[in-house]
């Protein structure tokens, strides 16, 4: 996998509440393309940060219909993927590659 495709795959990692209690148990939590399948989620994530992959989770976030100066808005769609990985791998999301 080339490293652009790897790039267009995983736009950033998700920093919330959430995402760091998965974290306690080896997994990480990041946004992906929505074309993006677990295959290629997995090798982009080994090969960015030459870490294990165990198995990967996706589910699409559907966007919120917000309202803004009196008028209707909708918020993209995306995807998010919940990356486990192998016994003593980790990943610091906090700093930057």
């Amino acid at each position: 996998m080339n490293r652009e495709k790897i790039y267009d795959t995983i736009l950033s990692p998700v920093v919330t509440e959430k995402s760091t209690r998965i974290s306690e148990h080896n997994q990480v939590m990041f946004r992906v393309a929505m074309t993006a399948t677990k295959p290629e989620i997995k090798a982009a994530v080994e090969d960015l940060f030459k870490v294990k992959v165990i198995g990967v989770n996706t589910m699409r976030v559907k966007g919120k219909v917000k309202r803004f100066r009196n008028r209707l808005g909708q918020r993209s769609d995306w995807k998010k993927a919940i990356v486990t990985l192998a016994e003593g791998q980790s990943i610091d999301v906090t700093t930057g590659l």
